[in-house]
């Protein structure tokens, strides 16, 4: 009866990873649900609460270069024309530019992502109920995924247990109806969360996101700059229009030492 063994390694998994999804879930809901009234997102919170602190970095470099205020190639380098920043996410990315003025706009990017004005505008977001705190913000995904894992592992053990001989239960009740149990438990708390939760967002809870779906269907109707920001503010930089800024983001360069447009 080793199929035993095998089917309480099923249940445990299944068991498992399902309820860690459904605290998951608890705890995402239980997010006050007047959080979003009154409150109109900034370009920079909707970028963080679509993309987190690296998607904040791009907006503010695309918001920018849009206004000529600092060259990105598509080389990948950055160049600052005014050294002046309006606010504290362009002193950021000012700052991790140095003072020579240009530099690789990775490294940039990934310092103004952990700049204190980044950190701050996570901190606003997460009191006012609109992003996930930092220790839970792979907490939905994460379960989805684990539960995902568990129901093939149920696969994978009910088909070892029917290749093993004389695989019959004492009733005469097929050994597949058995795994089958758990493998309905997890199929069926994958749909739930597909219903309940999803998308299963990294940075933004439930409130964070229907300010986030307003927004976007502001965006679409509208045709102006701040629509343009809107844009890479959601969607990232796969949103950016012309192709040379684009590549500014995407280039990797094999030297280093080139910093020519």
């Amino acid at each position: 009866m080793f199929w035993v063994l095998l089917l309480l390694l099923a249940w445990a998994a299944a068991g498992t990873s399902c309820t860690r999804l459904c605290l998951a879930a608890v705890r995402a809901a239980a997010v006050d649900a007047n959080a979003a009234r009154g409150h109109d997102l900034t370009l920079y919170e909707a970028a963080f609460l679509s993309g987190g602190p690296a998607r904040v970095a791009d907006l503010t470099l695309v918001s920018m270069a849009r206004q000529r205020r600092l060259l990105l190639a598509h080389t990948g380098w950055a160049t600052v024309v005014d050294p002046r920043g309006r606010d504290d996410m362009e002193r950021s990315v000012i700052g991790a530019i140095g003072p020579e003025g240009q530099s690789r706009i990775a490294p940039v990017r990934t310092t103004a992502a952990a700049a204190d004005s980044v950190r701050r505008l996570a901190d606003h977001l997460v009191a006012a109920g609109l992003a996930v705190p930092d220790g839970a913000r792979t907490t939905i995904a994460g379960a989805v995924r684990q539960v995902q894992a568990a129901a093939a592992a149920v696969l994978a053990l009910g088909a070892v247990a029917l290749l093993l001989p004389a695989q019959t239960t004492g009733n005469e009740v097929p050994v597949a109806v058995w795994f089958a149990l758990p493998l309905v438990l997890t199929l069926s708390c994958l749909a739930i969360a597909r219903i309940e939760v999803h998308p299963y967002t990294r940075w933004a809870s439930p409130a964070g996101q229907r300010l986030l779906g307003t927004l976007a269907r502001r965006a679409d109707d509208a045709d102006d700059d701040r629509t343009y920001l809107t844009s890479v503010a959601v969607r990232g930089v796969r949103a950016i229009g012309e192709p040379d800024l684009r590549a500014a983001f995407t280039h990797r360069d094999r030297s280093p030492e080139r910093r020519g447009w």
